[in-house]
Order: structure tokens, then C-alpha cells, then sequence
């Protein structure tokens, strides 16, 4: 079971093998959200951001164990969480999703990248709920900067 949780955390090879691990881990919910919004909705897109969180939290807490490593670049499954989250603030029914999600995308790299407080502070947080809770308040900054960037384009168009 301890091997499912860490393929979990870092998303199979994705997080072990690939340059860039975390903006790759981001890609992947990228797509993963565009389907579910798509093809099944928003509850849907909750569902799969609860689940890779709670999930998430779990498994980094593992492979911190197994790895002897804090906060492993190679887990990148707090990025699947913290992207899909951004994601839950995208309008349901609007238009252009697909720029949207490149536009949520771009936040959320930047506030995981820069990791500006408060997400500088949630980093410090010890075993797998630092791990994700990073990610999470990352997501929190991207997703206040894209309901505003959205009301603005609103008003623009």
C-alpha cells in the first residue's frame, strides 16, 4: 500500500523522471481539470480537488518517510491539489475556458514559484499537510488574482 501512496505523490514517473517536476504536475491537473469541467463539471472539479488533497496529504506524508526528504521536489501531487483548486474559480459556463485554465495556470505557478507570504509561512508546516498546505494557500492567492483578473475582463468586454 506504502508503494500506491508514493506513486501517488509523485504522480508515477512524472515527479521522478521529468525537468521541471512541479510545473509538469501543474500541466497534468491543467488538462485533468479542462476534462472534468468539460465533460462532467464543476462538482466533478470539487471532487477531484478534495480527493488529491486529503489523498495528497497522505501520500507526501509517506514518501517524506520513505525518502528521509522534506518536502521532495519529486512530489507533485500538492501541485495536482493546488492547481485544480485555482481552477474551482473559474465561472462555471464561461467563455473561453481553455484560456482561462492557461490563465489560472500561469497564477498558480507564480505564487507556487515565488511562494510570497502566507505561502512562505504554510511551507514550514511539518509532514504532509506542509507539504500540500503551501500549495493550497498558493492556489488561494492565484484564484483571488483570477476572479479579479475575470471581473476586470468583464467590465472590459
Amino acid at each position: 500500500m506504502r508503494s500506491v501512496f508514493c506513486h501517488l505523490a509523485t504522480l508515477g514517473p512524472i515527479g521522478r523522471h521529468l525537468p521541471a517536476p512541479g510545473t509538469a504536475g501543474s500541466a497534468v491537473a491543467v488538462v485533468l481539470g479542462y476534462v472534468l469541467i468539460t465533460q462532467y463539471g464543476t462538482l466533478a472539479l470539487l471532487i477531484a480537488a478534495l480527493l488529491s488533497t486529503v489523498l495528497g496529504v497522505i501520500a507526501a506524508e509517506i514518501y517524506e518517510k520513505q525518502s528521509g526528504e522534506k518536502d521532495s521536489s519529486e512530489i507533485i501531487i500538492d501541485e495536482v491539489a493546488g492547481q485544480l483548486a485555482v481552477m474551482l474559480c473559474i465561472p462555471p459556463f464561461t467563455e473561453h475556458l481553455m484560456i482561462w485554465c492557461g490563465v489560472a495556470f500561469i497564477l498558480f505557478r507564480f505564487f507556487d514559484i515565488t511562494k510570497i507570504w502566507p505561502v512562505n509561512k504554510a511551507e514550514k508546516i511539518p509532514g504532509g499537510i506542509g507539504v500540500m498546505a503551501d500549495d493550497i494557500v498558493a492556489a488561494s492567492w492565484a484564484g483571488i488574482c483570477l476572479l479579479g483578473l475575470y471581473m476586470l475582463a468583464g467590465n472590459l468586454l
